[in-house]
């Protein structure tokens, strides 16, 4: 049940337009344009200063934003309650988009790997597994997040919220530039953000094969706790 469920909601989310553009194009066109053009400021090999944040980038616009708009127009359209009203468990739903979630974000990290590779990256091999749990980390944290926005607010509001959130996050919160070089203010909010939390320990981990420290995973655990328990009053099936 819990397989048929998933690859269900991994082909949905394939099929969606947006979502893949969202998810796959975006992240390969910031890829390919910040590591061949000096767009911004940063250290060479550019790749290797890229790859980290376009990952974090990936995990985000698929469990947060992708995942809050889906939900939401879920909703609105009965599809939550009409699943909820049959014979699969809740928790089973739930499950299976966390799931199909984890499929797309597969996806995405074996095709920008492969991309980045074909650049010239060349990861730090013992940061890799460092990478995983931060990107498994990343995957909790925004998309208890992605519920949370979906199921609380109306399909509408969610659709303008998550795209604005999106774009804020990508300029400003720690994945198109590094936090060192953001201002002193907006770096402090960008480490505290879960996007400026996976970006940074993915560039330790992948840039030098550092382990994250307990800085970014204490920032990722807190935000998906939080979000939990916030989802589990507040998200409607309706």
């Amino acid at each position: 049940m819990l397989r048929a469920q998933a690859l269900t909601e991994l082909r949905l989310a394939l099929r969606n337009g947006e979502q893949v553009l969202l998810t796959l194009l975006i992240p390969v066109a910031l890829l390919v344009g910040l590591s061949l053009l000096d767009v911004v400021p940063l250290p060479e090999p550019r790749v290797a200063a890229v790859t980290p944040g376009v990952l974090a980038l990936a995990v985000m616009s698929t469990a947060f934003t992708s995942q809050a708009i889906s939900f939401g127009f879920d909703r609105r359209y009965g599809v939550i309650r009409r699943l909820a009203a049959t014979a699969l468990p809740r928790w089973l739903l739930v499950a299976g988009r966390l799931a199909a979630l984890l499929g797309v974000v597969v996806i995405q990290v074996v095709l920008l790997c492969a991309l980045a590779a074909l650049l010239g990256w060349q990861p730090a091999g013992a940061g890799i597994g460092w990478a995983v749990l931060l990107v498994l980390l990343g995957c909790a944290a925004f998309g208890s997040l992605g519920i949370l926005l979906g199921g609380s607010l109306r399909a509408e509001i969610t659709l303008a919220v998550a795209n604005l959130v999106w774009f804020v996050l990508l300029l400003a919160g720690g994945i198109a530039l590094p936090i060192a070089q953001l201002p002193g203010p907006l770096a402090a909010v960008a480490s505290a953000l879960p996007s400026g939390a996976l970006a940074e320990g993915l560039r330790g981990a992948l840039a030098d094969g550092h382990a994250p420290g307990w800085g970014p995973v204490l920032v990722l655990v807190a935000w998906t706790a939080t979000a939990t328990a916030l989802a589990t009053r507040t998200v409607k099936l309706r």
